[in-house]
């Protein structure tokens, strides 16, 4: 995952602790007029944002990450299609820099994360409604509270939707290394669940594998370890009531061989742009359940585990990026390559 660090240009600075008005801020905005190649139909603009008004507020952002769902809406590969011309991104923190008269409980110098979705955060400055907007700790850090409306979010859930999890039982996952990954390890090792997660072979994979068991991972597999581990035959885990999908394909089928008896494989992502198949003598004889997950608008702030990340329980692996036209194209072409 890369975070995209905003630089901010205004013509009157703000204080903490006091009511700004009056002031004109030129915001850097990443936008784009046709779907396509992120680094070919996105431009890097400027545009003036007026003060905020009634129950409006004026954030300056401190980060914003790329998620392979900010690219495929770019590429026009998502469901949710957003009207031309669209500001990309989904995920920010900001600082409030002023409210409007009508804001209570948010004040200038407020750290926030703004809950709602297809709100274009690829800006270095933005006005949201106050009632969009959740405030979070300073403890945490700047890349955590960028990325957690989405990927902690969605992992809580499914941990917490589909099987009732206790301390010792096994999730098996796909995409491990993938911010959603991180966060289902960090959540499972909370809870006292077994993790176990798959991810594709590379050059410097035990480095991988190391950063991910350090942060609580049971065990990491390549692609190629799936086909023939032991790990459940064997009972040195229990056998995954469990699985997490993000990928697709060969890897799907292969989690769900390991599946228990009455598993559960919930598919959340499509990595591979390959179809989920599931052997038809599992689907008779194990009763297996396959399930599909699309985080709730309803269910987010909820779900958002404040606590654990205010207690640097809740990490994320991330490129960091000084500004926001930084090596743009290349940081839009690695996310196109799902490198980032």
């Amino acid at each position: 995952m890369s975070i995209l660090l905003a630089r901010c240009h205004q013509t009157a600075s703000a204080h903490r602790g006091q009511l700004q008005r009056h002031m004109s801020v030129v915001a850097s905005v990443l936008r784009y007029a046709e779907f396509g190649d992120p680094a070919k139909v996105i431009r890097l603009e400027q545009e003036t944002v007026p003060d905020p008004a009634g129950g409006q507020v004026l954030i300056k952002t401190l980060g914003a990450p790329i998620n392979p769902a900010d690219i495929n809406t770019v590429q026009g590969k998502y469901p949710v299609k957003p009207p031309f011309p669209a500001v990309g991104g989904n995920e920010c923190v900001g600082e409030v820099i002023s409210v409007g008269a009508q804001v209570s409980g948010l004040k200038v110098g407020d750290r926030v994360i703004p809950f709602a979705t297809g709100l274009g955060t690829w800006r270095s400055h933005a006005l949201y409604s106050a009632a969009s907007l959740m405030k979070v700790p300073e403890a945490i850090g700047i890349a955590e509270a960028a990325t957690l409306t989405v990927n902690p979010c969605t992992g809580y859930r499914m941990l917490k939707d589909f099987v009732p999890l206790k301390a010792g039982d096994t999730v098996i996952q796909n995409g491990a290394n993938s911010a959603c990954g991180q966060a289902i390890i960090q959540l499972c090792r909370a809870w006292g669940v077994q993790c176990v997660g798959i991810v594709r072979d590379r050059p410097e994979f035990s480095k991988l594998r190391d950063y991910l068991k350090n942060l609580g991972a049971a065990e990491i597999l390549t692609e190629e370890e799936l086909r023939t581990t032991k790990l459940f035959k064997d009972g040195i885990f229990k056998k995954p009531k469990l699985a997490l999908n993000c990928v697709g394909g060969k890897n799907a089928l292969e989690m769900s061989r390991h599946l228990d008896n009455h598993g559960v494989m919930v598919t959340y992502g499509g990595m591979s742009r390959e179809p989920v198949t599931v052997p038809t003598a599992a689907l008779i004889f194990k009763d297996l359940h396959e399930m599909l997950y699309v985080i709730d608008q309803r269910l987010k702030a909820q779900a958002i585990p404040l606590d654990k990340s205010a207690q640097g329980k809740l990490r994320v692996l991330q490129e960091k990026n000084p500004s926001i036209s930084h090596n743009l194209h290349l940081i839009l072409h690695r996310g196109v390559e799902g490198d980032l």
